[in-house]
This record gives structure tokens, sequence and C-alpha cells, in this order.
């Protein structure tokens, strides 16, 4: 097997690229990636570096990781900042640094796509890239390399290296086979399920309309409304417009739209909010939310219930909106165990790292279940 680095998206045909992913998880297609550099989402300037690794054997490629080289842990959602400061408290440098990830994008899916079929394969793939990147990382002064949100299948691979495993619980919908959802909320307790009616009914008094948008009905007038509510709602919240640039909204209309849900929210002509998702056989994945004024459950209703409703209408299995936010709870998502690996050149610091993460791992575990109390789901609804 032969490693090799490459330094943009341009570098490999898109097809071939597509070929190995193997599947239609959204976030690592290639016009995906692209778009991201296109519109210098990433790059020299922002501090995320392509540095994706394709694995060949003889002049087949068999893998590939969406790897990226970082100045910083901005914009990864696996928070590392007390590591880099302990870097920087004894006079070491943290970055750069190699991760595994989709920019901005924290839903787990595939991190090693490979075409292998046979276990002892796949075995030999894992450790020849591991020994690569440990090798990379000690040739080039990288502190270590990091693997964030692999999926199931992807963990079970990293699980069988010295990579530190790190935990940590988000919130998903599943979808149980519900015929509507009126159906789903029939599994709440009488009180849950009343509390998201009447939060629905809210939305209807204030006068708005909300609507659900795919494929050729998203218009470059919706494109550019939406990119106004989400500059807006950045600002207000962090400061800035956002990591994510008109270009690269253009580059999705033009290349990723067929996997995308738009839910906009109305109050007579004028467009008030939006939230956009990505979707594929599986799984809905809800984005990028904004509004340009507050009104009272319109967030709960673009970004959580309209999502719910089209994963029913579609048939897909799971809902992931995005981390944080215990108020997903009483709204019918489940906690679930989200993972990270983690390997540092420096061997102190990397038996810290792992003691660490083990005690972290405890608190988790805990919060989990504490979690799964507070859902709103009748006792027999989840057994």
């Amino acid at each position: 097997m032969r490693c090799q680095f490459i330094h943009s998206m341009e570098s490999i045909d898109a097809e071939r690229w597509n070929r190995v992913v193997g599947s239609d998880y959204p976030f690592l297609r290639h016009q995906f990636l692209s778009a991201l550099e296109h519109s210098q989402c990433i790059g020299d300037t922002r501090g995320w570096h392509s540095h994706h690794l394709l694995i060949f054997d003889d002049d087949q490629l068999i893998a590939l990781m969406p790897l990226y080289l970082k100045q910083h842990s901005y914009g990864e959602y696996v928070f590392d900042w007390s590591w880099a400061e302990a870097y920087q408290k004894y006079g070491l440098q943290y970055y750069p640094k190699l991760i595994a990830a989709i920019p901005f994008t924290p839903a787990s899916g595939p991190r090693l796509c490979h075409t292998l079929n046979h276990p002892e394969e796949i075995h030999r793939l894992i450790h020849k890239v591991t020994a690569h990147l440990d090798s990379t990382c000690a040739e080039r002064h990288y502190s270590g390399w990091h693997v964030l949100f692999p999926n199931a299948d992807d963990s079970a691979l990293w699980q069988q290296t010295h990579a530190a495993q790190r935990i940590a619980c988000h919130f998903q919908w599943f979808n149980r086979e519900y015929a509507s959802f009126d159906d789903f909320l029939a599994t709440f307790s009488s009180r849950k399920r009343k509390n998201v009616r009447k939060e629905r009914r809210r939305v209807v008094e204030q006068g708005l309309e909300v609507e659900r948008l795919t494929g050729d009905a998203i218009t470059a007038e919706h494109w550019q409304q939406f990119y106004r509510c989400y500059q807006m709602t950045y600002a207000k919240r962090s400061g800035h417009g956002g990591y994510l640039t008109p270009e690269f909204f253009a580059c999705l209309q033009r290349d990723c739209q067929q996997q995308i849900l738009l839910v906009i929210a109305t109050d007579g002509d004028t467009l008030v909010a939006s939230a956009l998702y990505f979707f594929d056989d599986t799984t809905l994945y809800g984005r990028y939310w904004g509004a340009l004024k507050d009104y009272d459950g319109l967030h709960f209703e673009a970004c959580y219930y309209q999502g719910i409703e089209f994963c029913i209408e579609q048939g897909l299995q799971r809902f992931d909106p995005g981390v944080q936010g215990e108020h997903k709870i009483m709204r019918g998502f489940e906690p679930v165990i989200t993972e990270s690996y983690h390997q540092l050149k420096d061997p102190e610091f990397f038996g810290a790292i792992q003691h660490f993460v083990e005690e972290e791992a405890t608190m988790v575990k805990k919060y989990q279940a504490e979690a799964r109390q507070a859902l709103p789901f009748k006792s027999t609804s989840t057994d």
C-alpha cells in the first residue's frame, strides 16, 4: 500500500473520489468538500489546510481520508482548547495538528473510506494509515492526529489502533416506523404531548407560514434570503457573520441541491427565518439556521418539528439536528454517544490525555443516563 497527501480537491477526479466514498453521506461528497475550498471557507488564511490522504494498491485508489492540517481548533466541535493551553504552558506547540473531519460539520460519518472486503485487508489498511499518520507527525513536527465524529463502522476500525477514544453526548431522533407526526406524539406522556402541540400552534397564531422545499423548488432568491437570515443570526450570537460565505452556498445550489431540504418561514410576503438541512438515504442532518427577528417557538418548529415530519414522510431512519441543546430532550431527541480518536506525539501528554478522556467518559455516560430519564416518552415507548 502507498500513501499520498493531496492539498486540493482539484487534485482528484470527482467520480474517482465519490466511488471510494461509496455512500451518499453528503459531507464527504467531492462536491461538498470542493465547495468549501472554492468559496475560501477553508484555506491558508482560515487555518484549515486540505491534507487529504489517498491510499493506493499499486495504482488503484483503495481508500481515502478527509484530512486537514489545522492551526487552531475552531469549527471542530470536539473541544481541545484546554489541551492546547497545557502545551503552551510547558513551552510546546499544539498546532499544527492533523484532523480527519468535515469542516464546521459535527455530523458522524465515514472518516476512512475504502473499497476492501476482507477483514485482514482492512486490518492491514488501518495499521498502514496510522503508521503513516504517526510518521508524518514526527517528521513534520505536528503535535498529533485526531479523528472526529466517525460513524459506528469507522469507530470499530479506530478502536484497533493506539489512539485514545473520547466520547460525547449528543441528541438525535429515531424513526420507529411512525405513520405521522401525531403517531410520534402518541408515544409522549400526555403533558409533554400537549406542550409540543401548544408550541406548534403558537407559530400558526403568530401568522407565520412554514414550508419545506427540496431540489429545484429552492430558487436563487430563497438562497439569498436564507443567507441573510444565517448571517444575521450568526452575527447576533457570535459577533461575526459565520464561517460560511455566500459563494459556498452558491456552490451548494449548483452542485448539492438534490440532497438539501430548506425550511422557510414567512410572515405575509416576507421570509423571516430559514433552516437548511442535508439528507441521504437514511439520515437527515440539521445544519444552519437563521432568523431576521425572534418569534415564539419558531426555532423549534423550523429546526426540529419540520425535520421530524420530513423524516416520517421520506422514511428516513434518523435525524441528527446538530450538537448541544438539552432542549431537544423534551422534544423527543434521544441522548446518543458520539466518538473521536486522538493520538498525540508527546508520550507524557498523551498519557495525561488518556487519563483525562477516561475520567470524562464516566461523566458523559452518567449524563446520558440522566438525560434518558428526562425523555418525554411513555414508560413503554422505548422498551
